[in-house]
């Protein structure tokens, strides 16, 4: 698991093992050095070549530490760089509606807290346990040259520390996953909340919404302590066994010194390389603590690459990659068609559309209504390809959707969704969101036409202002997304319940703007308030995924029972059957 996210870089791995395989001879040729030292003064020789040995180990073991710590620590942050680039690319490739089945804060933890754990896992863990278990190997052999008893101390010591540490290896791993698993969890319920946090306070739920995150957090809490504790368990034995084998060599070895079997060089040599034991034997434990932790964090980020993809365009059936939309593919009078479309959001679901045929002209403004459930915001996904029909043909300019890519598709569209999001940044992004090449003029027009141009004007820093979902109330965020929009002048602009929440002055003025643009395009909208769709051209009644009727306003008046229905129930205040009269100006902030 964690070696694919390591591949790319395997040669700076590399690297960095041998860097640090130099820094173990190193740390293994000092006690032999200090043997020398010994004897050497036991013998009454010089010291000046012991001692300048010794330092020149140290100088070249500083230089070569310094070197694989920045070596590793870089390679390490370009792997976790390489990791969140390839979740965010993932997300933003996404189909939207398998992404919208996770929660928005399980996402983000991939992106954050994960990756950081991949951090301590993929860098210096992977080339300390190739390192630590090359060094205590080392150790070992260098004792043995020194002396096979005392060889048998350690290695029985080491023996039994191994087989306990990896006992408590697959607690940890279980726990740090689960730990894992509910912070994910409690990251998505959090971010539900704090969106929702109006509805939370009117609710008066807000112990009830708190104690259910923070019973994630308890619980993610503890399976951290239990895999603390184990960890504590498992590093306590590995000290404990090194330190108790350091008595009994001591013990020991003062013993055989005695008898005249080995020098007191020797014997300090040895105890030197069992100090050194510490080292690998406290290497190994973190090393593997830490890959266990990677190992879980790079199991859940390698889940992002579960979720599915958009559609691409199919070759097989232009000829070519992406094939290029032009007016001259279909009918001189018709942009888009949904031919005997049939669609579903899960397999065995009841269809959300069955069968429907709808005809959109490249000019004028086609509304559709319809009770809750009938399929109308269906209609928007398919067009906008956020959902992938089950049966039937769409065409856009006589082409088959599936001869065009997804960007190619909304290339030709401008939306205005239900929730008007603000996009991250200041207003001036979001209004040239779609159309970063945007000018001042075609910015100021757009203003005026939904206005929005008064309130700019207010506001300390104009376009430049940074604004989030607090700056602006319901209605201004609708505005911004409406001139969003109109700022594209796109084929064909969908508006989703684009009017709700402005008063009726703004409302007036915003309609004459998308009657404007619809002489030259298609307007496609849905709605609830009778005055948005009363002047259009076209007037489509669905029902229970299926269209039940067309035709003008007054034409569904007199024939279809729904519409009349629709009119009565739906009705706002100075609107009447045959159309709108003075309308009543709605609260607005």
């Amino acid at each position: 698991m964690l070696w694919s996210f390591v591949r790319p870089h395997r040669g700076t791995l590399l690297l960095g093992l041998v860097l640090a395989l130099f820094g173990s001879a190193l740390e293994l040729a000092s006690p032999m050095v200090i043997k020398l030292v010994l004897d050497t003064v036991t013998k009454g020789g010089g010291l000046g070549a012991p001692v300048t040995l010794l330092l020149g180990l140290f100088a070249v073991g500083a230089v070569l530490g310094l070197w694989h710590w920045i070596l590793l620590g870089t390679m390490s942050e370009r792997i976790v760089l390489d990791a969140r680039t390839s979740i965010v690319q993932r997300y933003f490739r996404a189909a939207i509606l398998s992404l919208n089945k996770r929660p928005l804060g399980e996402l983000v933890t991939r992106v954050t807290s994960d990756t950081v754990l991949l951090n301590k896992a993929v860098g210096h863990s992977v080339v300390s346990l190739v390192n630590g278990t090359v060094l205590l190997v080392g150790t070992l052999v260098m004792m043995a040259l020194l002396d096979l008893v005392l060889l048998g101390t350690a290695v029985v010591a080491v023996v039994v520390v191994s087989v306990l540490f990896m006992t408590l290896m697959p607690a940890i791993a279980r726990h740090q996953e689960r730990a894992q698993a509910s912070l994910g969890s409690m990251g998505g319920v959090l971010e539900g909340a704090l969106r929702a946090m109006r509805t939370v306070k009117v609710s008066r739920a807000e112990e009830r919404l708190g104690d259910r995150i923070l019973r994630d957090a308890q619980e993610s809490a503890e399976h951290s302590v239990r895999a603390v504790r184990h960890q504590a368990v498992a590093m306590t034995i590995a000290f404990s066994g090194v330190q108790l084998a350091i008595i009994a060599i001591l013990g020991l070895g003062a013993v055989r010194v005695g008898a005249g079997t080995i020098e007191v060089s020797t014997l300090v040599a040895f105890l030197l390389y069992a100090f050194t034991l510490m080292g690998p034997v406290s290497e190994l434990s973190q090393s593997v603590t830490d890959l266990q932790s990677g190992v879980a964090a790079a199991r859940r980020i390698r889940e992002v690459a579960r979720i599915p993809l958009e559609p691409e365009a199919d070759p097989g059936a232009a000829g070519t990659p992406d094939a290029v939309v032009s007016p001259s593919g279909g009918s001189d009078d018709v942009l888009l068609e949904l031919r005997g479309v049939t669609a579903r959001y899960a397999p065995g679901t009841k269809a959300a559309l069955d069968s429907v045929d709808i005809t959109v002209p490249r000019r004028g403004h086609t509304a559709i209504v319809g009770p809750s459930g009938a399929g109308k915001t269906t209609v928007f996904s398919l067009l906008l390809r956020f959902l992938e029909p089950e049966g039937g043909r769409i065409l856009l300019d006589g082409l088959p959707y599936r001869e065009l890519s997804p960007a190619r598709v909304r290339e030709r569209f401008a939306y205005v969704e239900q929730d008007t999001p603000v996009v991250p940044g200041t207003l001036r992004e979001n209004l040239v969101f779609g159309r970063p090449d945007a000018n001042e003029a075609d910015i100021g027009r757009v203003l005026r036409e939904v206005r929005l141009a008064d309130r700019v004007d207010a506001l300390a820093d104009g376009l430049d202002t940074p604004v989030d979902a607090t700056s602006f109330s319901g209605g201004e965020r609708q505005r911004v997304a409406l001139a969003r929009a109109l700022l594209c002048s796109a084929d064909v602009l969908l508006l989703d319940e684009a009017t709700s929440q402005v008063d009726a002055i703004t409302e007036a003025a915003v309609t004459e703007s998308v009657r404007r643009h619809a002489e030259r395009a298609a307007v496609v909208t849905i709605a609830h308030r009778l005055s948005t769709v009363i002047g259009a051209d076209r007037i489509i009644v669905m029902e229970e995924g299926r269209v039940r009727a067309r035709g003008t306003h007054r034409d569904l008046l007199e024939r279809d029972a729904l519409y009349r229905e629709l009119v009565a129930a739906l009705r706002i205040g100075g609107v009447t059957e045959d159309g709108p009269e003075v309308p009543e100006a709605s609260p607005a902030r």
